[in-house]
């Protein structure tokens, strides 16, 4: 039987960030010595020489080996030892597997997965869209959850109708603060994020059919959301200093007009008002929604939502303020729409999870997210500026995305490189980005790298920036990444 060898496993959990602790350090590198070095079938050497390769205490150990397991990438047998494995769907025996493309789908869920969007890998150095999770205050977040799991508060395990009243009236007082927005609390609606937020709008404003206007680049989840709900994209090239290319629109009617908020996603760079509000002149939309995607803290948001419309909504949530898995988000709607809204909401989805939002209803009161927020602005400025003095001067880069106290940045490339292809290669070094151009209209030749900044941070974010320089700079003289 082949043994598993250490030194793959050593170099790639060396590489992992140290910000994200020992055991999600080692789930990732794992993963990738799972997917990219060991056999299949290989065996694992034992737990005290991977402890004492690694430095990592048993119960660490332990625990990222379970989490493997769970996931398929890993089997063990009581008192033989652990092997390599590959995952497969759980269900249908591993020889019987069909092949993806013969499985039925329907066409929008096709429609969905033929296009380019979030990749399998969520974590690792730079990608684009996660904050710094590794510095939340867990600790106050489970004294939360103790002080309102007491018998007096059963009811927070019943359903909820139109949200939980508390987190309503902090997301009101949120926005007043940060954004001088002041609407009232039966205008918000808590959703399940923003996706959610997306999907509720669309089936309560458009049927399937119409046409959604959104920009080039888009935002690939909400294009994916209205894809998905059977509504048919139209996009229009936006470039930060001259606006909209106006002569994109057809002469179909848009129901829907989609933007980023304050901060254009995935450019990476301050949106602007006028710019929006001349689109939206030209193509008339029957309903404008703008999604808060980066919440950053300009005095001007260059937002055109204005509570006091009849067609204007606007979706935030707070999964890159706080950490993804939180999946809580609002959406703000017309006081005329308000009422039928929840209720739409109530009979499709149902409303849940009152824990959840009492735990961040009284997080917000105490003052903590607005505490994370000013503090983990400030660092994402320094990380921008860092990784922006790094690669602005490489040849073939033509623009980077201004520093900004957003998470995420957008360094763009001459249109001569196959931006996907660089992706790819630097995916083989375990440097996790995203290409521009899948998220681009036809007419949009833009190419690009966006990046996130929110995993990495002092020493480690130096090191990896310095290493994803050197390596960018090779792969770009590489000519199958050549269009």
């Amino acid at each position: 039987m082949e043994q598993a060898p250490l030194p793959p496993l050593i170099e790639r959990y060396a590489r992992q960030p140290e910000s994200l602790g020992k055991q999600i350090r080692l789930e990732l590198a794992l993963r990738e010595v799972v997917r990219h070095d060991w056999p299949l079938g290989a065996r694992l050497p034992g737990h005290r020489t991977l402890c004492d390769a690694l430095g990592v205490a048993r119960n660490t150990l332990a625990r990222a080996m379970k989490s493997l397991i769970s996931d398929g990438y890993l089997h063990t047998g009581h008192g033989q030892g652990t092997w390599t494995r590959r995952p497969h769907p759980a269900g249908l025996p591993r020889d019987n597997v069909a092949p993806e493309h013969s499985v039925p789908l329907s066409a929008r869920a096709q429609a969905v997965l033929d296009e380019k969007g979030a990749g399998l890998i969520q974590s690792g150095a730079f990608v684009p869209g996660i904050p710094d999770i590794a510095r939340f205050p867990m600790r106050k977040w489970r004294q939360l959850y103790t002080s309102v799991t007491v018998p007096q508060n059963a009811l927070l395990l019943s359903y909820s109708s139109g949200g939980y009243g508390p987190l309503k009236r902090e997301i009101r007082d949120l926005l007043r603060r940060w954004r001088h927005i002041d609407c009232d609390t039966q205008q918000i609606i808590i959703t399940e994020g923003t996706h959610h937020g997306l999907e509720l709008c669309t089936i309560a404003l458009a049927d399937a059919g119409q046409r959604v206007l959104m920009e080039s680049p888009c935002y690939w989840g909400a294009r994916n959301v209205f894809t998905a709900m059977g509504m048919l994209p139209e996009r229009v090239r936006w470039y930060p200093e001259s606006g909209h290319t106006l002569e994109d629109l057809t002469d179909h009617p848009i129901q829907l007009a989609y933007f980023t908020g304050t901060h254009h996603y995935p450019l990476s760079t301050p949106t602007c008002r006028d710019h929006k509000l001349a689109l939206c002149q030209a193509a008339q939309p029957a309903y404008i929604i703008e999604d808060d995607y980066e919440f950053s803290g300009h005095e001007d948001a260059q937002l055109l939502f204005d509570p006091a419309s009849s067609h204007h909504l606007l979706v935030g949530s707070f999964s890159k303020l706080m950490f993804p898995g939180l999946r809580l988000g609002y959406l703000v709607v017309p006081k005329a729409l308000a009422g039928v809204m929840n209720r739409l909401r109530s009979e499709v989805f149902r409303e849940g999870r009152m824990l959840d939002q009492a735990v961040l209803a009284q997080f917000i009161a105490d003052g903590d997210l607005d505490a994370i927020y000013l503090r983990m602005q400030r660092d994402y400025l320094g990380r921008q500026q860092v990784v922006h003095d790094q690669l602005a001067s490489i040849e073939g880069v033509i623009e980077i995305s201004p520093p900004s106290r957003g998470i995420s940045l957008c360094v763009q490339l001459d249109p001569q490189f196959d931006d996907e292809r660089v992706a790819r290669h630097l995916l083989q070094e375990h440097l996790i980005v995203r290409p521009l151009s899948p998220f681009c209209s036809v007419r949009d030749k833009r190419r690009g790298l966006v990046l996130g900044v929110g995993m990495l941070a002092g020493e480690s974010l130096a090191n990896e920036v310095a290493r994803l320089r050197r390596i960018l700079e090779s792969v770009l003289q590489l000519k199958d990444i050549r269009l």
